[in-house]
């Protein structure tokens, strides 16, 4: 199980290599199950 804290749409300009980026984004998704959360952060309370 992965959790990251940058949002998926965040990865490619955070990793700023467009080919490194590519690659992790295809292992990490190509065999999984995605729930992207909404609302406010718990941790923020």
């Amino acid at each position: 199980m992965i959790t990251p804290q940058l949002p998926v749409k965040e990865w490619h300009p955070y990793i700023g290599e467009p080919t490194i980026a590519d690659a992790i984004m295809d292992r990490l998704t190509a065999t999984n199950h995605r729930f992207d959360l909404k609302g406010e952060s718990l941790r923020k309370k």
